[in-house]
């Protein structure tokens, strides 16, 4: 169970970080991202999509240690990590969920939903 839920967990990551990227350099996916207010995302948001994918290579990072594909799993650090990434993507299920953005409700709530599920596997396994 623990590799299927980091490979669900590096897909939904890897596909994430790559329309955050797409946004960062100004291709039209605003829709999916940040309320989906704009179609080509401004200057701000396109600095904030590329710190996301930063943010999720960090993730991925705490997810492969707590999967022991990393060293450090045990670590209490990689243990309260992986439970604070539970909890921001279990939060942004409902806030992806209420988006005016039928795109972002569509595709973001389901794909927090799947994060939040696949790290609180990871979280669990002793």
């Amino acid at each position: 169970m623990t590799i299927a839920a980091i490979g669900v967990a590096l897909v939904m990551l890897a596909a994430l970080a790559l329309l955050q990227l797409l946004a960062a350099v100004g291709r039209p996916v605003g829709r999916f991202l940040w309320s989906g207010e704009h179609r080509v995302l401004p200057r701000r948001l396109r600095l904030a999509s590329a710190v996301s994918v930063l943010v999720y290579v960090a993730i991925a990072a705490v997810l492969l240690s707590r999967g022991r594909a990393l060293p450090g799993g045990e670590s209490a650090a990689v243990v309260i990590l992986t439970w604070v990434v539970v909890v921001f993507f279990a939060l942004s299920v409902p806030l992806n969920a209420i988006s005016r953005s039928p795109a972002e409700r569509w595709t973001m709530a389901p794909v927090s939903a799947l994060l939040a599920a696949s790290a609180v596997i990871l979280g669990l396994d002793a």
